[in-house]
């Protein structure tokens, strides 16, 4: 997120570089050159698991709500104006909107809109936390976010799954539909009218509730990555960026040393609660489990300690700013993104495809598919940053 009070003197650049490697992430994750062939790390964990394409949307859930502790700030310690609340929601609507726009973009059918969505879901995380944060103190948002995290496992341990026509098929034929194919499942009856608690794919309470609740298509078919209870957990991945960057705005009356040391310090112990949680509920992005949450958590803070370290502390500043001029203007890097993948994949403006076209011209002289695919996304990349880089020099920042 793009926030005004950011753009000043006071702006972290580190916090800049963080959001811009992450949506630069982002976009050459979305956009290979063929999704048939792709290196592992590039591509999400099947089920349970963690790769590095799995850290990319929860770290800029943790730097969306690590912004909102500096461009909140002003309103946590006096009663909140209306018109915070006014922009806080405005804002949150014009981000989901435009997360409903994008789907339109691809799929022209206003009676099969996705409703849930990345933006959709950002719109959402940031509603909530920028609410929570301007009323309650640190220790009332830490008391929220575990309140959360334990009652989300308690939900997906304990509560037995109604048997519906999805989990019929299961329990006949043991896989689930999912998109670009079928996931197997190993689900048990609890009564005749329920499963037991599992979390296996599209058989969990999440992936019922997505089907009960939610109109319109799924992602995966039979659950939708972003969908209704797993937004719970997605919402304690942004409050705990908005703690971590509270605290952090509080350490820094002290020397870097210390404000270093609390961040590796709070990183660690992120890291080592959600390993150790992942011995009863496993790492899964599907579902945000509670361990993927700390283990996602505990890395983001690390990683931003490095760009501290790197470009706040040691001041350090690369000719091509890619950090900088992708993370002050992320959203729109991000929209940007999809419009023009729209325009390279399809062949309805060209004639071709052009990603396609790529491939096939890679392949003639020999290159590794995998690698074609790989460098066609760098490309693309950095292709979006271009015009970026034109708005950062000129000091334009798109916020929506």
């Amino acid at each position: 997120m793009t926030n005004p009070e950011l753009h000043t003197k006071k702006r972290l650049v580190s916090l800049d570089v963080f959001r811009g490697v992450t949506i630069m992430a982002m976009i050459i994750v979305n956009s290979p050159g063929s999704w048939s062939y792709m290196y592992a790390p590039l591509q999400h964990a099947s089920w349970h698991g963690l790769t590095p394409t799995d850290l990319v949307f929860p770290f800029f859930l943790f730097i969306v709500g690590f912004s909102i502790s500096y461009s909140l700030s002003k309103y946590t310690n006096k009663q909140p104006e209306f018109s915070i609340y006014k922009k806080i929601s405005w804002r949150s609507l014009k981000i989901f909107v435009v997360g409903i726009l994008l789907w339109l973009l691809f799929e022209p059918d206003l009676a099969n809109i996705r409703w849930p969505g990345v933006l959709q879901r950002i719109a959402i995380c940031f509603f909530i936390t920028a609410i929570l944060y301007i009323n309650l103190n640190i220790k009332h948002l830490i008391i929220i976010t575990l309140v959360l995290l334990v009652s989300y496992s308690l939900v997906l341990l304990y509560v037995p799954v109604p048997i519906d026509e999805i989990i019929l098929n299961a329990l006949n034929e043991g896989e689930i539909p999912r998109a670009h194919g079928f996931a197997e499942v190993e689900i048990y009856k609890n009564t005749s009218e329920s499963i037991k608690p599992n979390l296996e794919p599209g058989t969990n309470i999440s992936a019922f509730i997505d089907r009960y609740i939610l109109p319109g298509p799924l992602y995966e078919k039979s659950w939708d990555p972003e969908g209704l209870l797993s937004t719970i957990p997605a919402i304690a991945t942004t409050l705990l960026g908005a703690i971590l960057g509270s605290q952090f705005r509080i350490h820094q009356i002290k020397t870097k040393v210390d404000r270093m040391k609390f961040l590796i310090t709070s990183g660690i112990l992120l890291l080592i609660s959600g390993m150790i949680i992942s011995l009863i509920i496993p790492l899964n992005k599907n579902l945000w489990t509670p361990s993927f949450v700390l283990v996602t958590g505990g890395l983001a803070v690390l990683v931003f300690t490095l760009c501290y370290f790197i470009y706040d502390i040691r001041n350090y500043r690369p000719k091509l700013k890619i950090g900088q001029a992708l993370g002050a203007n992320a959203i729109t890097a991000y929209v940007l993104s999809f419009v023009l993948l729209y325009v390279f994949y399809n062949d309805l403006i060209w004639g071709v495809s052009l990603n396609e076209e790529f491939m096939k011209a890679t392949k003639d002289i020999g290159f590794n598919p995998k690698l074609s695919s790989f460098i066609y996304s760098l490309i693309y990349a950095f292709i979006i940053f271009i015009p970026l880089n034109i708005l950062y020099k000129k000091k334009i920042y798109i916020k929506l």
